[in-house]
């Protein structure tokens, strides 16, 4: 038995053609008067566009019908019939507004070039995790929910936790580092995490998914790039093994980046874009325009859509960023950048007690509020790091889409919250 939606409807009351879809591709239905029972053809006369139906017959080769293969029936069952007409038109005929269409995103997603994006974004994560586990990390689960802002920020959401106050966590950096501290060296936490940052760009989310990894004992804030790009390069296996026929449906093609990635440093970076005539203030980080231009000097350069931005100002991160000791003013702190936008923060964390606290104060925070994190480093935490590297913008920059929430399959952003 065979089950699907049916694509398209076509012939006469003397033969009629049907062609079913599902998630592997299509197949076609033939119903011949004088070759199939009358009330076959009786039965599918009234029948809609993306009806849900299911089919019983005789399997044959046909090179000319979709996916090389059709169906003589013996039974056909109507599961769903569908209403017409469609609230949106998702063959590409006609082209609707991408607001429109993530009103009807389950309709959208029968677009088969729709559906592809997210099965290629499955098979990178699937890449990955095939990857961390082999090389024997531990996948752990960090709550959602936390007491404080995790970064110290004000770009929380809060709920109610029943008689206390708590917000949805930033970023799962805290707990994987708690992780390390607790003795498991080679984590990983793949979940979502929310900003309630009222942006209305084409690659933020209030609410997005990322593969956080850490990892202790390493030497410093370079054995988090090395792994990110043995990370990165099994995804992209995964998608260039597994993904042929959705890459073709979109007409991308995968290249595998070659290793390492290039690095560049602040405060080289001032001179850097200075030279591209952008000035920034000495001690400052640089913007979305910065950020471009880095990426087109090192595609000019170095020939490469990925590098490393290391060593950025610690007055513009977090109070847990490790300084260079010989250097304060700079932290371990490691971005990647993709196609010219940033697709993971990363790095080395600050392991010792005394110095936590120094720039918790120092950041101007309340210490209270993170007493429950820093305590646990007065007992003994190995020097640690790693990053957390967004999904759904990373598909988005490999694919070369023009919006976020093309990747996602049920975007969160400050007017959307349903469906």
């Amino acid at each position: 038995m065979l089950a699907g939606w049916i694509r398209k409807i076509r012939g006469s009351d003397n033969l009629r053609f049907i062609i079913l879809r599902d998630m592997t591709g299509e197949l076609q239905i033939i119903l011949k008067k004088g070759s199939v029972k009358e009330e076959l053809l009786e039965s599918t006369k009234d029948l809609t566009e993306e009806s849900v139906i299911s089919v019983e017959g005789t399997v044959k080769i046909n090179e000319q019908a979709p996916g090389g293969l059709e169906i003589i029936p013996d039974k056909l069952v109507v599961l769903s019939k569908a209403s017409v007409p469609l609230p949106i038109d998702f063959s590409g005929k006609v082209d609707t507004g991408l607001d429109k269409r993530l009103d009807w995103r389950c309709i959208d997603l029968r677009n088969p070039k729709r559906a592809a994006i997210i099965k290629i974004q499955s098979k990178f994560v699937e890449g990955v995790q095939e990857f961390l586990s082999k090389n024997d990390f531990i996948f752990l689960f960090t709550p959602c929910i936390m007491s404080g802002a995790s970064e110290g920020g004000s770009e929380v959401f809060p709920i109610k936790y029943f008689d206390k106050k708590a917000f949805l966590r930033q970023d799962p950096q805290l707990h994987r580092q708690l992780a390390i501290a607790a003795g498991f060296d080679k984590i990983v936490d793949i979940g979502p995490s929310w900003r309630a940052e009222l942006s209305h760009t084409t690659r933020h989310l209030c609410e997005h998914r990322g593969i956080a990894v850490e990892i202790g004992f390493l030497k410093d804030e370079t054995d988090t790039m090395r792994l990110e790009e043995d990370v990165i390069i099994a995804g992209l296996n995964r998608i260039k093994k597994d993904c042929k026929n959705e890459l073709e449906k979109i007409g991308k093609k995968i290249r595998i980046p070659d290793t390492p990635f290039p690095e560049i440093r602040f405060p080289e970076i001032y001179d850097i874009l200075e030279k591209l005539g952008k000035k920034i203030e000495f001690g400052k980080d640089y913007d979305t325009e910065g950020e471009k231009l880095l990426g087109d000097y090192v595609k000019k350069k170095f020939g490469s859509d990925f590098f490393f931005v290391n060593r950025f100002p610690f007055a513009e991160k977090p109070f847990y960023v490790m300084k260079v000791d010989e250097e304060p003013q700079w932290a371990r702190s490691v971005d990647l950048i993709f196609k010219g936008v940033e697709q993971s923060s990363g790095g080395q964390r600050e392991h010792r007690y005394e110095k936590i606290v120094r720039q918790i104060k120092e950041k101007g925070l309340d210490m209270n509020t993170f007493k429950w994190f820093v305590e646990f480093f007065k007992y003994g935490v190995p020097p640690h790091g790693g990053f957390n590297l967004g999904i759904e913008r990373f598909i988005m920059q490999l694919l070369d889409l023009d919006n976020i929430r093309e990747v996602v399959l049920f975007p969160r952003d400050p007017e959307r919250l349903v469906p």
